[in-house]
């Protein structure tokens, strides 16, 4: 009988970007620490993690990264002060971020690629499965994205992968898969392109920054080759792994917000505080009233 697949446990979120299409805004600060509304972007997508079941957080970072470390740690005289004017409702939310789940720190010296981040995350994910998380997709859904790669991570013992169906006029700026329907909205992928011409890209299946992977993929990473960048491609590394095993991709349902980009953040900005009861009204009503 075969065994069922191990548990996945833990995620990876690389985090050592330098954040240069933000600047001059992160010239001091982590990309990931700018706020949609009130709460940074990494607190998002590890609120993602937590609420997919996983209890274990990596986060990959690099200089001037402090601020991320600082925010999922205790605040002492914050939370002093806090109790101390009876701030009680901001107390929790303070506490509950430092209470979300274990977090561990690992450095990435310099800037060489999404698949040289997570390499740095092996002495700490071990021989495990883990998810990654790239902070600059922020998805709402009914299920959580990661929840829903995890489910078809148990059914298939495989790496997965999201993807959503992208314009071809703008496929070129992702990874691409060419897919095999399994039915419904899973696929088995049965090759991986980086950021190909639109004219040759294999469907309009773009993968999205979040992945379930196997410990099997870390030893191919060492061996991948750096690209005209000098940077190591994820996509490279998965393509071999590929032609190892089966992966598997879901068209995720859900709403991804490209915070990555500014045009996308002031979008996720707009939507996150239309979304919320204490400001929508207000908000909505500061809208209509602009001369656009």
């Amino acid at each position: 009988m075969t065994p069922p697949p191990r548990k996945v446990r833990k995620a990876v979120f690389p985090a050592a970007g330098l954040g240069t299409r933000f600047l001059p805004a992160t010239k001091a600060q982590p990309k990931e620490m700018l706020p949609l509304v009130d709460k940074p972007t990494i607190q998002y997508v590890v609120e993602e993690a937590v609420a997919s079941g996983l209890s274990d957080i990596i986060l990959i970072t690099g200089r001037n990264k402090r601020a991320i470390e600082d925010h999922f740690d205790a605040a002492f005289e914050l939370e002093y002060y806090l109790q101390d004017r009876g701030k009680l409702d901001e107390l929790a939310q303070i506490r509950t971020i430092s209470e979300l789940a274990a977090v561990s720190y690992v450095r990435q010296k310099e800037p060489l690629g999404l698949g040289h981040a997570i390499l740095c995350a092996e002495p700490l994910v071990g021989q495990e499965p883990f998810g990654v998380f790239l902070g600059d997709d922020i998805i709402v859904a009914a299920v959580p994205c990661m929840r829903q790669l995890l489910d078809v991570y148990e059914a298939h013992d495989g790496p997965v992968l999201a993807v959503m169906r992208v314009p071809r006029e703008e496929i070129g700026r992702y990874g691409v898969i060419a897919p095999r329907a399994l039915g419904g909205n899973v696929f088995e992928v049965q090759d991986l392109v980086e950021k190909p011409d639109p004219a040759e890209a294999p469907s309009d299946l773009a993968i999205i920054g979040r992945y379930v992977l196997t410990p099997d993929l870390f030893p191919i990473l060492a061996e991948t080759p750096p690209d005209s960048r000098g940077e190591i491609q994820l996509t490279n590394g998965l393509r071999t792994l590929q032609s190892r095993r089966p992966i598997y991709a879901v068209e995720f349902e859900g709403k991804r917000y490209d915070t990555g980009d500014r045009l996308g953040f002031l979008k996720a900005t707009v939507e996150f505080a239309l979304a919320r009861p204490d400001l929508a009204d207000a908000f909505r009503g500061y809208l209509k009233s602009l001369d656009l």
